[in-house]
C-alpha cells in the first residue's frame, strides 16, 4: 500500500495494518494501540475486524482531493559522499575540464546548494525531469558585495543562481577537481519519504475548486495543527509552497508555465534564509527540459 492508496479498515495481517492520512503520514497500528511520532496522532480502538479512527488534524476539505499529488521529503545524513550522489551543499560533481561556476558580480565561487542525480530519483518520478544527469543549482552568499541585491536573486533565471543538468556518462565518472571550499555541511540525500500534497487554497480556486467558509475555517484547523497546504519545508515534486501569491516562471523558448521540481525552504536542510523567511523552487519547461531556473520569494 502507498499513500495514495485507501487506508485499509480490517487487519489483513492478524495484528498490523498501515494506514495514511489524507497528508500521506503513514501510521502502524498495533493491537489496541496505535501511536505516532510528528504532528498526527491516532487512536484506533479493535472491535471484531473493524477499526475506528480518531485525528487530531481535520481531513483536508473535499474541494482540494481532486487535486492531490504526491511529494517526497529527503531523508539525508551529514556525510561526505559520493560526488555524484543527490546532496545539499558540499562537493559537485563538475565536468572534466570545466571551472567551478562563478558569479558575474562577484567572481567569486557560488555556493552549491542542492544536486539531484536524476537516476537516484523516487521510481514514480523516473524520466519525469530528463533521464539522466545530475541537475545542480548553484547560488551566491556574497553579502560583501550584495550580489542577489544588485542581481535581483529572486527573480527567475538570475545571473545570481546557475543552475543546470550536466551530462553524466556513469556515477563512477571523475569530477574536475577544484580548490573550493563549501560553506555548507555536505548533507547526502540517502532516500525520500512519499506524502501526499495539496495546492495552496488561492490557487486552487483559480483552478476551479469552490471553497466553502467551513472549508477555510478548516484549513485554518489544519494550519494550526501545524500542517501547510501546500506542504511546507525541502521536498521534490508536489505543489509549490508560495511565501506570497502564486509565480509559476514562464519558459524562455515556448512561454508555458514551467514546473517545480524541487522546494528549498529557508533553513530546513540548508543553512540558509531566503529572505524573510521565505521559499524556493527549482522549476523545469516539461516542453524544453533544459530549460531550468531558480526562484523565490520572502513572506
Amino acid at each position: 500500500m502507498s499513500p495514495s492508496s485507501e487506508a485499509a479498515l480490517s487487519p489483513e495481517d492478524g495484528d498490523r495494518i498501515l494506514v495514511w492520512d489524507d497528508f500521506g503520514t503513514p501510521c502502524q497500528i498495533l493491537e489496541e494501540f496505535l501511536s505516532q511520532d510528528g504532528r498526527l496522532a491516532l487512536l484506533a480502538c479493535f472491535f471484531g475486524s473493524s477499526v475506528w479512527f480518531m485525528s487530531k488534524t481535520p481531513p483536508i476539505p473535499a474541494p482540494l482531493k481532486p487535486f492531490r499529488k504526491s511529494a517526497w521529503k529527503p531523508q539525508v545524513e551529514e556525510t561526505a559522499g559520493e560526488r555524484t550522489q543527490s546532496k545539499f551543499g558540499g562537493q559537485p560533481w563538475i565536468p572534466p575540464g570545466q571551472p567551478w561556476p562563478e558569479c558575474p558580480n562577484c567572481s567569486q565561487p557560488m555556493q552549491l546548494f542542492v544536486q539531484l542525480n536524476l537516476n537516484q530519483l523516487p521510481d514514480d518520478l523516473a524520466g519525469e525531469f530528463g533521464d539522466s544527469g545530475l541537475l545542480q543549482l548553484f547560488y551566491c552568499i556574497n553579502d560583501e558585495m550584495t550580489c542577489a541585491v544588485e542581481q535581483e536573486g529572486w527573480q527567475a533565471f538570475s545571473p545570481n543562481s546557475i543552475v543546470r543538468i550536466v551530462e553524466l556518462e556513469d556515477d563512477q565518472a571523475p569530477s574536475e577537481e577544484h580548490d573550493v571550499e563549501s560553506e555548507f555541511p555536505e548533507k547526502v540525500i540517502t532516500g525520500w519519504t512519499e506524502i501526499l500534497d495539496y495546492p495552496d487554497p488561492e490557487e486552487a480556486e483559480d483552478m476551479g475548486a469552490d471553497l466553502s467558509d467551513d472549508d477555510w475555517d478548516t484549513l485554518d484547523k489544519i494550519e494550526e495543527k501545524g500542517v501547510s497546504t501546500p506542504r511546507d519545508g525541502d521536498k521534490l515534486s508536489g505543489w509549490p509552497f508560495w511565501a506570497q501569491a502564486a509565480n509559476y516562471p514562464d519558459c524562455p523558448v515556448c512561454a508555458g508555465r514551467m514546473q517545480m521540481i524541487m522546494q528549498l525552504d529557508s533553513g530546513d536542510h540548508l543553512p540558509f534564509s531566503f529572505g524573510d523567511a521565505g521559499c524556493g523552487h527549482i522549476t523545469q519547461c516539461e516542453m524544453h527540459p533544459e530549460q531550468v531556473t531558480f526562484s523565490w520569494a520572502c513572506a
